[in-house]
């Protein structure tokens, strides 16, 4: 059965920022009105593929990108395991207390108060997670897909965490299937 690659619409973030550029400092950025509308548009996709389970990141984009496609379809779990890579202001979370208020329907007990990389900071004050660190929480979180059940299983997440994963891009709230 299969599992389906979902990225996160468009958010605050993606808005404003381009390749090279200055970060923002749009932390935990949510989605636009775009990355919504984008979400809805996957919905309409996603009814078709007979998703059982849905593992979103605990960002703010991620979360409110599965909830937009998939409430009322599949349960959503949350997971650190696919968060995207920290390098930007945008990839620092919220703490589970502020998910909690914001998306009570879903559980974050499980999830320290600080879940996102920690380590030195960049000139913005962000922690950068180094690559090699990454990529071995991709391959772990990869590794742990090969048991997982129910399926057909979609998963709500990033940009480079799909690169790491499969080895392509996506376009915000592009479906793919992974395996």
């Amino acid at each position: 059965m299969p599992i389906y690659l979902i990225r996160h619409g468009q958010s605050e973030f993606n808005a404003v920022h381009s390749d090279g550029g200055p970060d923002p400092m749009i932390f935990d950025a949510p989605l636009t009105d775009l990355g919504r509308a984008q979400a809805a548009e996957a919905r309409k996709q996603a009814q078709a593929l007979g998703i059982q389970q849905v593992i979103c990141t605990p960002l703010t984009r991620a979360i409110q990108t599965a909830k937009i496609i998939f409430d009322g379809i599949a349960p959503i779990t949350v997971s650190t395991g696919p968060v995207e890579h920290l390098s930007h202001s945008c990839d620092m979370g919220s703490s589970p207390a502020a998910l909690r208020t914001a998306f009570p329907e879903l559980d974050f007990d499980h999830l320290p108060d600080v879940w996102w990389h920690q380590g030195p900071l960049n000139p913005n004050g962000v922690p950068e997670e180094p690559e090699d660190i990454f990529h071995a929480r991709i391959a772990r979180f990869r590794d742990s897909l090969a048991n997982h059940q129910p399926r057909p299983l979609a998963i709500v997440g990033h940009c480079n965490t799909f690169r790491s994963l499969a080895g392509f891009n996506m376009k915000n709230c592009e479906i793919r299937r992974y395996l």
